[in-house]
């Protein structure tokens, strides 16, 4: 038996079911990511006191500037995300709002992120050792190169780890510093032959390199775009494609000598 219902009592009545939707919407869990500036760590010098790079077979040069990896930090990959948190993140420069499988691989708990993190950053420094030491025409049986940086997981560190190398062993190839004593930061992954790849998160970590002291950054050339986005005032792009054009680009900007690439 239905009873005749007033306009007023049937909005109400209609609106309960929408208010209900409208709810779960606002505060069911999202599959993104909330990403923000992470920390940087200068590849020539230490990360939480031990030497990230380490020489032996070769002498080993000082080194007066500095090449900074960057990262971001994002949320763990079983925070709840809920509307609002995107919402807020949308509209600030220093934080990102991700889908959560272009951080974290779908499916997989935190232990198998971290060790496939683990993983990805043990490759990529065997692949900078790699064409560092192929840059230079040397042996990896003569050289012996160690790697080390903790809490910092992923392939994105890999082309400043080739660069810390090469400076250490040769500087600029004219007894100067690769970096000309200036704060350089970066990021792009590194293949064993020298190709520099894509990463993602650049303008995040322009502005992590910026806070941090960096003056130029080096960034993957398909990501200028990204890079320039919300680039930090202060903060000069260099687009990279292979670890052999990055240190022509370095050296003349340097000496001054030579021209150097913009996004």
């Amino acid at each position: 038996m239905f009873s005749r219902l007033t306009r007023p009592r049937a909005i109400a009545v209609c609106a309960l079911p929408v208010a209900a939707l409208l709810a779960t919407v606002v505060f069911a869990p999202l599959p993104f990511s909330v990403a923000q500036p992470g920390m940087t760590a200068n590849v020539l010098g230490e990360n939480k006191g031990a030497e990230v790079i380490t020489i032996s077979g070769a002498p080993a040069q000082d080194t007066r500037g500095q090449l900074r990896m960057t990262t971001i930090e994002a949320t763990s990959p079983d925070t709840r995300v809920s509307l609002p948190d995107v919402i807020d993140s949308w509209f600030r420069t220093d934080q990102a709002v991700m889908p959560r499988d272009a951080v974290y691989p779908n499916g997989d708990s935190v232990k198998e992120i971290e060790r496939h993190n683990e993983e990805q950053m043990k490759e990529s420094q065997d692949a900078a050792t790699q064409a560092a030491l192929g840059y230079l025409g040397l042996n990896a049986k003569d050289v012996k190169v160690s790697l080390k940086l903790a809490d910092v997981g992923g392939p994105s560190a890999g082309l400043l780890f080739s660069l810390g190398i090469i400076d250490k062993l040769d500087g600029d190839g004219s007894d100067g510093d690769l970096t000309g004593g200036r704060v350089i930061a970066g990021t792009g992954t590194i293949a064993a032959d020298g190709t520099v790849g894509a990463v993602g998160g650049v303008a995040l970590k322009t502005q992590a390199a910026r806070r941090d002291g960096a003056t130029v950054f080096l960034v993957p050339k398909a990501e200028c775009g990204d890079a320039r986005a919300e680039l930090p005032k202060g903060l000069r792009l260099i687009p990279v494609t292979t670890l052999k054009s990055t240190v022509s680009s370095l050296v003349a900007l340097e000496t001054g000598k030579g021209s150097v690439p913009s996004c």
